[in-house]
């Protein structure tokens, strides 16, 4: 069962609490904080906004190639997991409309862009050190760009 999942008298929440409701079934209700009103694409969940966000199978990648210092477009298109170039440009946008990432001009004529991760995207890297450590410890083989780095000086000096 989804942790957002409707009925029509009962919503099961993230907390898997479940509440009654009266009238209105829809548990994405506009909710007020610092005065705005926001509106969820599915439901209040932290985890279903954070997915709605950042949920696809490259964006944490980007936000992962911006951590280790990549900052131009070539730079994040030479990832190893090969990122098609039109996603990559759908992934910059809509990073960058989440206030994630800021793009800034380095060259004019044709114009190109810098990225950085805002102090928002900063806040990601508690999460992708959560999302390493769960994948050391449960899928075996997999290893950090500092791991593979290290391995490959290793090998390198034993050929010499």
């Amino acid at each position: 069962m989804h942790f957002a999942s409707y009925y029509p008298v009962r919503i099961l929440t993230c907390n898997m609490q479940v509440k009654k409701t009266r009238g209105n079934t829809q548990g994405n209700r506009p909710a007020k904080q610092s005065g705005q009103r926001v509106r969820f694409l599915r439901s209040p969940c932290p985890i279903a906004n954070l997915l709605d966000l950042v949920g696809d199978k490259w964006s944490l990648l980007v936000a992962r190639d911006l951590f280790r210092g990549r900052a131009t477009y070539g730079e994040l298109l030479d990832s190893p997991e090969r990122i098609p170039t039109n996603i990559l440009a759908d992934r910059l946008k809509r990073l960058e409309k989440a206030g994630i990432i800021t793009r800034s001009p380095y060259q004019e004529r044709p114009v190109r862009y810098a990225y950085e991760l805002t102090n928002k995207g900063r806040d990601f890297s508690h999460l992708l050190v959560a999302i390493t450590r769960w994948a050391k410890r449960h899928l075996p083989g997999t290893r950090t760009f500092d791991e593979l780095r290290v391995g490959a000086t290793r090998r390198k000096n034993r050929l010499r």
